[in-house]
């Protein structure tokens, strides 16, 4: 069983898989801290100096000036500006993998059409024989036309 999983965990997928897990992972740290330090702010400006991460519905009943002396006080919150943080950041990663895709597609070379082969083999004496005989230069059989 540990040989198997040896193989299962070695094999070429896997780590492939393995190394786009923290590849991503550092990917969407620096995606993270682009919408929170570069994105944010400016529409935060843009609608009136709100900032998203700060944005809460207070549970508790009691007043606080900002989420984090609600959490700091142990206050039941709803953090739905964090959540828009979160849903915009997941946007941001989104696109920018679709246009990293997409680039990718673009400069990868596509297969040319597959050629049509030349000749065929004769069913009877297995000599290589054009596809346009109707019949074997070999053996003189008559050759049923390709479909």
């Amino acid at each position: 069983m540990l040989k198997e999983f040896k193989e299962f965990a070695l094999r070429g997928n896997v780590m492939d898989l393995a190394i786009g897990v923290i590849v991503g992972g550092a990917f969407g740290k620096i995606i993270t801290s682009l919408v929170n330090d570069i994105i944010m702010p400016p529409i935060g400006l843009l609608l009136g100096k709100v900032d998203f991460s700060n944005l809460y519905l207070n549970l508790s009943g009691k007043p606080f000036a900002n989420l984090k002396e609600a959490q700091t006080a142990g206050a039941a919150t709803i953090n739905y500006g964090l959540f828009l943080n979160t849903v915009i950041d997941f946007l941001i990663v989104a696109f920018i993998i679709f246009l990293l895709i997409r680039q990718i597609n673009r400069l990868t070379v596509k297969p040319a059409a597959p050629v049509a082969p030349s000749t065929r083999e004769c069913p009877y004496c297995c000599t290589q024989v054009s596809v346009k005989a109707s019949r074997c230069p070999n053996c003189t059989s008559e050759l049923k036309p390709l479909k």
